[in-house]
């Protein structure tokens, strides 16, 4: 009967250890996949870039080639950043939509916060639904 309740008691304690571990999961899966989609940047790799945005945002884009374009014309500093550092993260209705502010120095030497809105897919997958860019590093919270 010990065995039953030390097993329970194990089983327990695994799950309250691992919901709060899920969450912060979602959190760095979705910093990779900035980070993933910024690279892709950098390196003029429309294909990639574009594979990283959600549903909505491919309706509205539908070819890589328009979508990259768009990228290169209205967000210069996520195109092509100096620097960047994550600052705080977001996580809302359990992880279903993340967002993620990100503090960018462009290469023309202006300072920029850009919010990513990321969602998590049917799947379970997460994509990025949007970014709102703004001039200036001081956090406006999210």
């Amino acid at each position: 009967m010990r065995a039953f309740y030390s097993v329970s008691a194990l089983c327990a304690a695994l799950i309250f250890v691992s919901i709060p571990a899920r969450a912060e999961d979602s959190v760095e899966t979705t910093r990779h996949i900035i980070e993933d989609q910024i690279t892709a940047f950098l390196k003029d790799d429309a294909e990639t870039a574009y594979s990283f945005a959600a549903p909505g945002i491919k309706a509205m884009y539908p070819d890589k080639g328009v979508f990259f374009a768009m990228v290169k014309k209205s967000y210069e500093p996520v195109y092509h950043p100096g620097n960047y550092a994550f600052g705080r993260s977001r996580s809302i209705d359990n992880g279903a939509m993340i967002y993620h502010e990100v503090l960018i120095s462009g290469r023309d030497g202006k300072d920029w916060t850009a919010i990513y809105q990321m969602m998590r897919q049917p799947d379970g997958d997460y994509k990025i639904n949007g970014v709102q860019i703004v001039p200036n590093t001081d956090s406006k919270g999210i």
